[in-house]
């Protein structure tokens, strides 16, 4: 096992929830969220389950900073594909917004897992800091989206709520899972492939012109 060094100033505790994050990352990439322990994190990184008790104290608390990033880096690609001196047309709208949320499927990925797990076993100080960034976006999409879209204010946050789940249902089903595969092929039922994309763009073009009414 590695040397484990505790961290001493807040630079460096940022940059062992980096390390953190990047092992549950790779885990998550390769395997369901019910495989991955504080024991497989903690074996990644060379650290005992105790020192990574020093940073976190549960994983759902890593999925939130995971999440927090997710949420961070969508906004801003969004906000970058959507800038303030533009007009757009439902339809232009809808398809640069889909180019955001195809390139950020990681995002809703883990918004699968969001309320129903993650929130759940969490800090109220943590959890406040989550709901907190994301609050933000959501006044800085209410500033955006008139200008841009027509949106009316009062009907931002329900647009960007009904996008989400629309996407963390979808990329679901984009997602590949074995089982659920050799469930399908044993039954000798074809599943179609979804275009995460294409839907996308459709549905938020149908979001925008309901509405912008």
């Amino acid at each position: 096992m590695a040397e484990f060094i505790r961290a001493r100033s807040p630079e460096q505790k940022e940059q062992r929830l980096d390390e953190i994050k990047g092992a549950v990352r790779r885990q998550f990439a390769v395997r369901p969220y019910h495989e991955i322990t504080l024991t497989t994190i903690a074996e990644e990184l060379g650290w005992s389950r105790a020192n990574l008790y020093k940073y976190v104290t549960t994983k759902e608390e890593i999925f939130l900073l995971l999440t927090a990033d997710e949420c961070d880096a969508y906004f801003e690609a969004l906000l970058a594909a959507l800038p303030e001196d533009a007009e757009l047309a439902p339809a232009e709208a809808a398809d640069a917004w889909a180019d955001v949320a195809a390139a950020h499927q990681e995002y809703f990925r883990l918004g699968d897992l969001l309320t129903t797990i993650v929130e759940t076993n969490v800090t109220v100080e943590r959890l406040m800091d989550f709901k907190r960034g994301y609050y933000a976006h959501v006044d800085e999409m209410r500033e955006r989206l008139p200008q841009v879209t027509g949106v009316a204010p009062g009907r931002v946050e329900p647009l960007l709520m009904a996008v989400y789940y629309h996407a963390t249902g979808l990329v679901s089903s984009c997602w590949s899972n074995p089982l659920i595969a050799e469930a399908l092929r044993r039954l000798e039922i074809e599943r179609a492939e979804t275009d995460f994309r294409a839907e996308m763009r459709d549905f938020i073009g149908m979001c925008l012109g309901h509405y912008a009414r």
